[in-house]
C-alpha cells in the first residue's frame, strides 16, 4: 500500500512539473522569415495566421529574404523564430552552429527543380556538363541536385565551374548566353521554361526527394511548444486549401511575386503542399545531404543533423 501511495504521489509530482498548454507563456510578437514564392507567402496574404495568432494576443511579424541561406542566417542571429527553406540550406546553417530544430516537412516535390540550357544547347546529358559553366544560388536545394547529378553520371563537383548567382542575375546571365547550364527551382524554373524555352537536362527525380522544411530557432521552439505547434496546423490547413484552390493560389502567388499566374499555374501543378512532422527517414535523407556536402568540400565540417531534432519528437 505504501508503494501505491509512493507511486501516486511521484506521478503528481512529475505530471505537475510539465507545464499544460493553458500554463504556456505566449511569445508577444512572432518574427517569421519567408520568401515571396513558398508556402509562407499564402499564409501572409491570406491573413489565417495573423488573426489566429492575433486571439492569442501575439503579433506576428512578417520578414523577407531573397533566398533560404539568407533566411537561415537570420534565424541564426535571432531576427527571426520561424523559416521555411529547402533541404540544403538548414545543414549548411548547422555546419555554421545554428541552433536550429525542424519542427516539419513538406511532401517531396523533386519535379520542381531542375539543371535547364538553352534550347539549341549541345549538352544533352549531365555528363555534357563537364568543362562547362554551371550557374546557382549557392548554398541553395539546387546546389545539392547539381552534386548528385554530377555523380550519378560520374563526375565530381570540381568537373565543371560553379557559378555563383542569385536567381535574377543567374536569369540575366542565361539570356545573354553567359552561362552553359543553369541549376534552378519552381517559379524560376517555369518561367525560363516558358518565356526563354529552356530545356532539362535533368530534374531531381530519383536524385532529390526535395522537401521545403520548417525550422525554427531551438529557443523559440523549446520556449513556445504550442505556438509552434499551431504554425503547423496552420500550415497543414493552408496547404489543404491551396491544394484544393490551385487557380486562386496561383492568384495569390502571382500577386506576391509578380510573376504571370499561367507561370505559378505550371509550378503548382507539380508542387504538392503539406505540413508533415519530421521523421528517422527524412532525417537521413538529410543526413546525405550533409555528408555529401562534405567531401565535396561544400562544408568545412561534418554536420550531425540529428541534433537538431526537436524535443517534442524526442518523445
Amino acid at each position: 500500500m505504501k508503494i501505491l501511495v509512493r507511486s501516486v504521489l511521484s506521478a503528481a509530482v512529475l505530471l505537475g512539473s510539465i507545464p499544460s498548454a493553458s500554463a504556456e507563456a505566449l511569445p508577444k510578437v512572432v518574427n517569421i522569415g519567408y520568401q515571396k514564392a513558398n508556402i509562407f507567402a499564402l499564409l501572409k496574404y491570406r491573413g489565417t495566421l495573423d488573426d489566429d495568432f492575433k486571439k492569442q494576443g501575439i503579433a506576428v511579424k512578417w520578414v523577407e529574404f531573397t533566398a533560404g541561406p539568407q533566411m537561415l542566417e537570420g534565424l541564426n542571429v535571432g531576427s527571426i523564430d520561424l523559416a521555411a527553406t529547402g533541404d540544403a540550406p538548414p545543414v549548411i546553417a548547422q555546419a555554421a552552429k545554428a541552433d536550429l530544430v525542424y519542427l516539419a516537412h513538406s511532401p517531396a516535390s523533386p519535379k520542381t527543380e531542375a539543371i535547364v540550357v538553352p534550347a539549341n544547347s549541345t549538352i544533352k546529358t549531365v555528363a555534357d556538363l563537364k568543362g562547362k559553366r554551371v550557374a546557382l544560388n549557392k548554398g541553395s536545394d539546387v546546389n545539392y541536385l547539381l552534386v548528385a547529378a554530377l555523380e550519378k553520371a560520374g563526375l565530381s563537383y570540381k568537373d565543371i565551374t560553379p557559378v555563383y548567382l542569385a536567381p535574377s542575375d543567374a536569369r540575366a546571365a542565361f539570356q545573354r548566353g553567359a552561362i552553359d547550364a543553369w541549376a534552378i527551382w519552381d517559379p524560376f524554373l517555369a518561367e525560363v521554361e516558358t518565356h526563354a524555352n529552356a530545356r532539362e537536362v535533368t530534374n531531381a527525380v530519383d536524385l532529390v526527394p526535395h522537401y521545403t522544411f520548417f525550422l525554427s530557432s531551438r529557443k523559440f521552439a523549446e520556449t513556445y511548444p504550442q505556438t509552434a505547434l499551431k504554425l503547423i496546423d496552420e500550415l497543414k490547413s493552408t496547404s489543404d486549401w491551396a491544394n484544393a484552390h490551385p487557380d486562386e493560389t496561383a492568384e495569390i502567388q502571382s500577386t506576391s511575386t509578380g510573376l504571370d499566374k499561367k507561370i505559378w499555374a505550371k509550378a503548382l501543378a507539380r508542387m504538392p503542399f503539406g505540413a508533415e512532422r519530421m521523421t528517422p527517414e527524412v532525417f537521413k535523407q538529410q543526413q546525405v545531404i550533409a555528408d555529401k556536402f562534405k567531401s565535396n568540400g561544400l562544408l568545412p565540417v561534418s554536420v550531425d543533423v540529428n541534433t537538431a531534432t526537436w524535443s517534442l519528437d524526442k518523445q
